[in-house]
């Protein structure tokens, strides 16, 4: 454990750390892309060389389905993109 560990919450000078207000929070943003207490578990069938690239590119073979995600968002993003530029 560390001494930072062992500090108790009333011990801790927040003298440099204006307090944030409702006015504040009233004017925030959710990120839109924040996603994980979003996400689904599915089952879903891929080409087998496509699955195999991308375990074969993912570090220390993790992260392949993140991997995916990222690959089908930017797909996503790049069609909305797309499409409002046509509409507009």
């Amino acid at each position: 454990m560390t001494a930072l560990d062992n500090l108790r919450d009333e011990d801790i000078d927040f003298s440099d750390i204006p307090p944030l207000t409702e006015e504040f929070w009233k004017n925030g943003i959710r990120n839109p892309h924040y996603a994980r207490a979003l996400k689904e578990q599915l089952t879903i069938r891929l080409d087998a060389d496509i699955l195999d690239w991308f375990k074969r590119h993912a570090k220390d073979g993790k992260g392949y389905q993140t991997d995916i995600n990222k690959a089908l968002r930017a797909y996503v993003v790049a069609q909305e993109k797309r499409a409002a530029r046509k509409a507009g």
